[in-house]
């Protein structure tokens, strides 16, 4: 089972498990989706993670967790919609799984657990002090996998995700990339704005103590990370918690993420100043040595520009259909 798996990790996650021959049922509400990014050849059940207690049942070999609210500047005035959908629901998302005896999960965490200022690159031992609601839920979560692990014998992964971008072309030559519903991905904003969609681009802050002013995020192709959750998946066992942070160990600014656009679309746009969110650190920069060396992952799509290049290849065709 993937949940959220019309979503935009959720998808592609779902995409290449079928690719490598598993049967994928997709629980997504589709809140901020559509019922057209499924993946081909998922089975599909419209619900709540909460209602997952009714999609599942002892044949299934595992669960990837990707579902709940995802956006930090809108969790510090919604705090109780991220805490119900995020945490609530995953409760009882697990209580199903120890009642039809699934004890596999792999959970969508994120960096957004790490407090600010923890020295960079980033690694999984490091202080976790939130700054953001959202990033509160994906600790607790993490938290009550580890009591589950314990008390109830779950095989249970946290991938602590740091920004997901990039497109996944499949096998069958179809695109599978960023649909959020507003668009909220500084990528796919950019790009909305090289063509014309939106007026200007607008960066977040220009007084962090960063080289240029701007946040610095590492960018990690969604493709990689998709492989990275099957992994998990084998590696997973049970009466552990594990976990693993996702990243490409290079940080780029806002302003480079303008820029790189603008070179890869051949088109330039306003760029404008706007007042810091709440919630965001300076920086968030990953280690992803442990992923590397225990799971086996290699991540092979970590430049910019590619990056870059799938999301407008993605984004291109999308409009033009």
């Amino acid at each position: 089972m993937v949940t959220g798996g019309a979503g935009f990790v959720g998808s592609t996650v779902s995409t290449r498990l079928i690719e490598e021959g598993h049967s994928v049922v997709v629980v997504d509400d589709l809140t901020h989706s559509e019922a057209e990014w499924l993946p081909e050849g998922a089975e599909f059940v419209r619900a709540e993670v909460g209602e997952a207690g009714g999609v599942l049942d002892p044949s299934f070999d595992g669960v990837v967790h990707c579902a709940g609210y995802i956006e930090a500047g809108e969790s510090m005035g919604s705090p109780e919609k991220y805490w119900q959908s995020n945490l609530v629901s995953t409760l009882g998302l697990l209580d199903a799984m120890v009642e039809h005896g699934v004890k596999t999960i792999v959970f969508s965490s994120s960096a957004g657990v790490y407090a600010n200022g923890v020295p960079v690159p980033i690694t999984e031992d490091a202080k976790t002090d939130p700054a953001s609601t959202y990033g509160a839920t994906k600790l607790a979560v993490d938290m009550v996998l580890k009591s589950y692990a314990y008390a109830r014998d779950l095989a249970a992964v946290s991938l602590r995700y740091f920004n997901v971008a990039g497109a996944y072309r499949d096998r069958a030559g179809v695109w599978h990339g960023e649909n959020h519903v507003p668009e909220t991905h500084i990528i796919p904003i950019a790009l909305e704005v090289a063509s014309g969609l939106r007026e200007k681009f607008t960066i977040f802050g220009g007084d962090y103590p960063t080289e240029d002013g701007t946040c610095v995020r590492d960018y990690v192709h969604v493709a990689d990370l998709a492989d990275a959750h099957m992994l998990a998946l084998d590696h997973a066992r049970p009466g552990r918690h594990e976990v693993f942070n996702l990243g490409s160990g290079t940080g780029y600014s806002n302003r480079q993420i303008a820029e790189a656009v603008q070179k890869v679309t051949g088109r330039e746009f306003s760029v404008v100043m706007g007042e810091r969110r709440p919630g965001d650190p300076a920086q968030l920069i990953a280690s992803s040595e442990k992923a590397v060396e225990q799971l086996g992952w290699t991540p092979g799509r970590n430049d910019l520009e590619t990056i870059v290049a799938d999301a407008w290849e993605y984004f291109s065709r999308k409009r033009e259909s």
